[in-house]
């Protein structure tokens, strides 16, 4: 037992102070990108020819880069000579709309705060349910790794549960397979109303490397109404903790 405390001493507090403090970051992370249009030329047709998904579109200032389809794999911002598209270490990403995830130069709308009645129910206390509709298992890997101590989902009364008798809300990972379509509608007609479904990563929002595959549904937006976007290749565990809580109204 002595041996246990001094080790617990020794190891110190591991848990993460976010939010209350900015989250620590690698380096090489890849968060919201800041789009230059002043410093544009060309007309960014090298780094929407270098995004192998189509994420980049002209717009009347610059470019757009749809979050929804950005697998993050910074090719385009490799091949811009002038620095006009960069990706910065900004975590906050979510949105509620699929329209709100198109980031100009002046960024993306972030995710806002459910009504006051759904906060009132889920505010304090969300069950999720969480489907991998054919999922490569990254994004799955780290939605888990939000209950490990050093992000503690639980202290913020959000929590992953078995049974969709048991949840709240519906989270889902993976372009849905055709396979898994009707697992999927199975599962979002078990859940008790009101409830809340959650698109997390590139193929959840819209297919990601797999869209136009006869064999997906280039994610859930055409099969179900979705409350909340988490873009990532996979989403890093901040960006998926940043938008719950922004959902919730707990920023």
């Amino acid at each position: 037992m002595l041996k246990i405390l001094r080790e617990r001493l020794r190891q110190g507090h591991r848990t993460a102070r976010y939010p209350k403090e900015p989250p620590l970051l690698p380096e090489r992370f890849r968060g919201a990108p800041r789009i230059d249009p002043g410093r544009c030329v060309d007309d960014c047709r090298l780094c929407a020819a270098a995004c192998p998904f189509g994420a980049i579109e002209p717009a009347a200032a610059g470019v757009r880069l749809d979050l929804g389809r950005c697998i993050f794999c910074g090719e385009c911002a490799a091949a811009c000579p002038t620095g006009a598209l960069a990706f910065s270490r900004d975590h906050r990403l979510a949105a509620r709309c699929r329209d709100d995830l198109l980031a100009g130069p002046d960024g993306h709308r972030l995710a806002i705060a459910l009504d006051g009645e759904m906060r009132r129910l889920f505010g304090r206390s969300l069950k999720l349910r969480q489907v991998s509709a054919g999922g490569c298992n990254a994004c799955e890997a780290d939605l888990n790794v939000l209950n490990t101590l050093v992000f503690d989902l639980g202290r913020f009364g959000i929590q992953f549960v078995a049974s969709p008798r048991h949840a709240d809300g519906l989270l889902v990972t993976g372009p849905v397979s055709e396979n898994m379509r009707s697992a999927l509608l199975e599962t979002f007609a078990a859940l008790p109303a009101p409830k809340l479904v959650i698109a997390s990563g590139a193929c959840a929002i819209g297919g990601g490397p797999f869209r136009g595959s006869p064999e997906c549904h280039d994610g859930i937006g055409a099969l179900l109404p979705v409350d909340l976007y988490i873009p990532g290749c996979p989403p890093h565990p901040y960006t998926a903790l940043d938008g719950l809580l922004r959902l919730l109204g707990r920023l």
